[in-house]
């Protein structure tokens, strides 16, 4: 049976469509149309996220780490015995006008906000947070490698070329992990609206 179930992962290995580092895709949701199993709402607003033209929308609204709302949640993997990368993209379909305003993956432990990688905009211009990366793109692909209590910031802009990584630094000891995406610090008195998409957690294999 497990010899039925890789058989389709090879032959993508073989297509050059996997690479050998990136063959176990533990979680995949494209929101194509409706929020895959396993998610849960933090804050939820219910008018203002929807599923629309193959990709989740969330709007920008005001707030802050923990006071964000219509934050997706999901439990991590076991990081102690797994290594992996969680992966989204996104693309402001408005352009940033507040200061911070910002979309991207959340990792909470015990409950809190404790690690963001985000596409941020600060000082009329945008960055990848942490690092402070220049990345004016308005679609970037974020990827979070967690390795134990290692951390690894990468992005990407318009889904172009190899991944950068921006910063990297460590989580607290692992347990009760969760892994979010979310968007705020948006203004008040505009819609803005920011589309994930392609939301994955790839297991790593050295």
């Amino acid at each position: 049976m497990k010899r039925f179930l890789l058989y389709p992962v090879a032959l993508l290995m073989l297509a050059g469509l996997v690479s050998a580092a990136e063959a176990g895709v533990l979680f995949e949701d494209t929101f194509d149309e409706r929020l895959g199993d396993g998610w849960t709402w933090l804050r939820e607003n219910t008018g203002a996220w929807r599923i629309q033209d193959g990709a989740l929308e969330i709007r920008v609204e005001p707030g802050k780490a923990d006071t964000v709302k219509n934050a997706l949640v999901r439990k991590a993997p076991d990081r102690s015995k797994t290594k992996f990368a969680v992966e989204v993209t996104i693309t402001f379909t408005a352009d940033p006008t507040q200061q911070y305003e910002q979309g991207g993956i959340t990792w909470y432990h015990q409950k809190k906000p404790v690690f963001k990688l985000v596409h941020e905009h600060i000082d009329g211009k945008e960055w990848i947070i942490p690092g402070r990366k220049p990345a004016p793109s308005k679609t970037v692909q974020l990827r979070l490698v967690v390795d134990g209590t290692q951390w690894t910031a990468q992005f990407r802009e318009d889904l172009k070329g190899e991944f950068q990584t921006a910063a990297s630094g460590q989580l607290p000891p692992p347990g009760d992990d969760q892994v979010s995406i979310q968007c705020y610090n948006g203004p008040s008195q505009a819609e803005h609206w920011i589309r994930f998409d392609d939301f994955r957690i790839v297991e790593l294999r050295d």
